[in-house]
């Protein structure tokens, strides 16, 4: 099997594709891609760039030019859900672009000629990135001392809606706004959705994974920059180990 892994920023992609062996590197579509094994499974890793058309372009690359079997999108998110704090772990469950709006012609969110308004991670696909969540919190004891450190204290993983589109929610007029529109919403970023939407063209499986970097808030672009700078990689990397023992 060969395992796409993709991240918006290159902050949450460079210990990963640091750690892939064998590695071969590959420049397709103002991307470079990196081939190779990361703890022993088959993998090519990209930084995507940020936003629904630059993930979905990747996305395509990696199914039409590499042939990957599944993809996991690891990265960061604003919590839209007031149970969420700095650090928590979110698990994509169903995935809407919530800048999507072709009324009157269909109802809102509606991915035209789809008839769908979200699309669904399969539940077996959920179970197996929550058993990984759950392995690298009961057992990375040094990163998470290290994020004790920074005041972030028992983080915690939950599985539900995620909600994508090409606006950094950073206002609580913005956050609320989106819990209006869609209340099931656990966090909010910019990609997972429209990866979500090229993968179900192809029939390629998606999971997507988000740690709250910022609670989508005033102070949003300060604690996202701050967080991505200090954890994100660490947090993608250690996720992805225990997934990967996991599927193996």
């Amino acid at each position: 099997m060969l395992l796409g892994i993709m991240g918006a920023m290159p902050e949450e992609m460079e210990k990963i594709i640091a750690e892939i062996t064998n590695k071969e590197i590959i420049e397709s579509g103002s991307r470079l891609y990196y081939r190779g094994e990361l703890f022993g499974q088959e993998v090519v890793a990209v930084f995507s760039r940020w936003g629904k058309v630059a993930s979905a372009i990747t996305a395509t690359n990696m199914i039409l030019r590499f042939n990957v079997d599944r993809i996991i999108f690891s990265g960061v998110a604003g919590a839209i859900s007031h149970e969420l704090n700095v650090g928590d772990i979110v698990i994509g469950q169903r995935l809407f672009q919530h800048d999507m709006d072709a009324r009157p012609l269909m109802r809102r969110f509606e991915i035209p000629l789809t008839g769908k308004t979200s699309y669904e991670t399969p539940q077996q696909d959920v179970d197996t990135m929550e058993k990984a969540v759950h392995n690298f919190l009961k057992n990375n004891k040094e990163f998470r001392q290290k994020l004790a450190e920074q005041n972030i204290t028992n983080p915690k993983m939950l599985s539900g809606d995620i909600a994508s589109g090409d606006l950094f929610i950073s206002s609580t007029k913005m956050k609320n706004e989106l819990i209006r529109n869609l209340p099931s919403v656990l966090c909010a970023e910019m990609e997972g959705a429209a990866v979500a939407q090229v993968c179900d063209d192809y029939g390629v499986p998606l999971t997507v994974i988000r740690v709250i970097s910022d609670t989508a808030d005033e102070e949003a672009h300060i604690t996202a920059v701050g967080f991505v700078n200090q954890h994100a990689g660490d947090y993608s990397l250690s996720i992805l180990k225990e997934y990967i023992h996991l599927i193996q």
